[in-house]
C-alpha cells in the first residue's frame, strides 16, 4: 500500500510502481496522528475489497507511507474480488 494522508477524499486508486515493486494507491482524509491515518486506510481498503474491517490489520510500516496489510479470508476468493476491482477501476 502507498498512502497518501490528508488528502481531499477516502479511496483506492488502482495501483502504481513503486521502488519496492508494485503498490495499491490509497487517500484519506486522515492526518498521520495517533493512528488515525492508518485506521482509515484499513476503513478504506476494506469497504473497497467489501470485506469487515475486522479481516484486516496493518502488518509492516505503520509509521510509513508504504505499508503491508493483512487480509484473513479465502485467498481464491480475495484475489477474485480485487483483480475485479482493478478491472473496473481502469
Amino acid at each position: 500500500m502507498r498512502l497518501t494522508p490528508k488528502s481531499s477524499r477516502d479511496g483506492v486508486d488502482g495501483v502504481e510502481n513503486t521502488a519496492d515493486g508494485p503498490a495499491f494507491k490509497v487517500h484519506v482524509r486522515a492526518v498521520p496522528e495517533k493512528g488515525e491515518a492508518n485506521n482509515a486506510l484499513v476503513r478504506a481498503f476494506a469497504d473497497w475489497l467489501d470485506v469487515p474491517k475486522s479481516t484486516i490489520e496493518v502488518a509492516q510500516g505503520s509509521k510509513s507511507r508504504c505499508k503491508m496489510l493483512v487480509v484473513a479470508g479465502d485467498r481464491a476468493q480475495l484475489s477474485a474480488r480485487i483483480a475485479e476491482r482493478l478491472a473496473n477501476s481502469s
